[in-house]
């Protein structure tokens, strides 16, 4: 039985949460400081993580699938596989009989974060690049990418040039030495897997979808799974359902985790709310219900481009001395800085989720104060921007002047 004290302890709930959250340090008076410094320190958005219940799925799933694989080193049909793999290099024939352990999916959009939260999981499961169990050096996680032309070759490459770096060992340079053939090298990777490998990770399995060699791609995987006993995870957007829904094989390789884009849900506003704490604008901004909403619509809950929105509003914000994140920067950012993305975020999608909080049909009013005559903005230019975007002009008005809603039924104030 492997020693689990080789690898960080299991964590659940509110550790792990607080565990794989990243909260960097700001501090309010970075606002005062020149451009280019503020320029700077606005990367800092892009290292906020804010766990989810994907990444929770996830760290979960691979800590589980690692310990299934580590439990099968060193046991008696691990040395008789060995064998097995070694009349496998030799051309000779040869059977698997330690048998999978699993192979799964996770499954997700572009931008929805899934990436991040496998590199957190990571992290946190392992800080060592090898762990030493019997005189055996580990890497308990090793992370590759598919080929573009799904390539069983190329794949086999990268797996041993990424334990070579780990492990300071030569198997790449020896397979290129010897010019082994796929076969010789599906024989050779089924070895230094069940030996050296915990959990392989494979990002981007989409690749499989689209190539000639995507099938003989998955049956080399399997085969990997079958004759070295670790466990297997494949990491892919959408396209690959499609492929791996063709025959019952292929389907039960691909069981695991599929996440959609983000809900109009209580974690998106809270991580709005922590994106908002990072202002580097000399004028700061209050986060309304209208900019959240907004900010859903206009980035269809990739939280990617949430972030990448917010970051580029307030570049565009400090660069043409306006100072200041409003739906004019935003929209900006929204035209001119992510265009090309705009038919993947159809206007239908963006309000699947965000109908079910405008269904409270809440009536708004202007307040008639002094402060409402003497604001400087263009009521023609509000309605240009509400209808260009495809959002309720008051909340574009409410940048502009003081708007309180009103439940419906109520009476107005006035």
């Amino acid at each position: 039985m492997f020693d689990r004290s080789l690898i960080n302890p299991m964590m659940t709930g509110e550790e792990l949460n607080n565990a794989l959250r990243i909260i960097p340090k700001y501090y309010d008076s970075i606002r005062t400081k020149d451009k280019s410094t503020r320029l700077v320190a606005l990367s800092e958005l892009y290292n906020i993580y804010i766990p989810s219940r994907m990444s929770e799925e996830i760290y979960s799933k691979l800590y589980l699938s690692l310990l299934r694989s580590l439990n099968k080193k060193d046991t008696i049909n691990a040395v008789r596989q060995e064998n097995e793999n070694y009349k496998a290099v030799k051309q000779m024939s040869y059977q698997g009989i330690i048998g999978g352990s699993d192979s799964f999916t996770i499954i997700g959009c572009s931008g929805i974060g899934k990436s991040s939260a496998i590199s957190r999981a990571v992290d946190l499961i392992t800080d060592k690049t090898f762990v030493e169990f019997n005189n055996t050096k580990i890497c308990p996680v090793a992370v590759v990418q598919c080929p573009f032309d799904s390539s069983v070759k190329g794949l086999a490459f990268e797996i041993l040039r990424k334990i070579d770096d780990a492990l300071e060992t030569k198997y790449y340079t020896n397979a290129i030495r010897s010019h082994a053939t796929t076969d010789i090298l599906i024989g050779i990777i089924s070895q230094v897997a069940l030996n050296h490998i915990g959990l392989m990770i494979i990002d981007e399995i989409q690749n499989v979808a689209s190539s000639k060699n995507g099938k003989t791609f998955i049956h080399a995987i399997t085969q990997l799974i079958n004759n070295s006993g670790i466990s297997i995870c494949m990491v892919g957007t959408p396209e690959c359902k499609v492929f791996f829904e063709q025959k019952l094989q292929l389907a039960r390789r691909s069981m695991g985790l599929c996440y959609q884009p983000l809900e109009f849900n209580d974690y998106f506003i809270h991580f709005c709310r922590t994106m908002f704490n990072y202002q580097y604008t000399q004028k700061k901004t209050d986060l309304t219900e209208g900019l959240i909403e907004w900010l859903y619509e206009h980035s269809g809950g990739l939280v990617s481009l949430v972030v990448s929105l917010f970051h580029d509003a307030q570049e565009i914000a400090i660069m043409n001395c306006s100072e200041e994140v409003n739906i004019s920067t935003l929209t900006e950012a929204f035209e001119k800085r992510i265009s090309m993305l705009h038919s993947f975020i159809s206007q239908d999608q963006r309000k699947l989720h965000t109908s079910s909080v405008k269904s409270s049909k809440k009536r708004l009013s202007i307040k008639p104060t002094q402060a409402t005559h003497n604001l400087d903005f263009s009521v023609t230019e509000v309605i240009e921007i509400s209808r260009k975007n495809g959002i309720n002009a008051v909340d574009v008005l409410k940048q502009y002047c003081p708007i309180e809603e009103i439940p419906a039924g109520g009476d107005s104030p006035c």
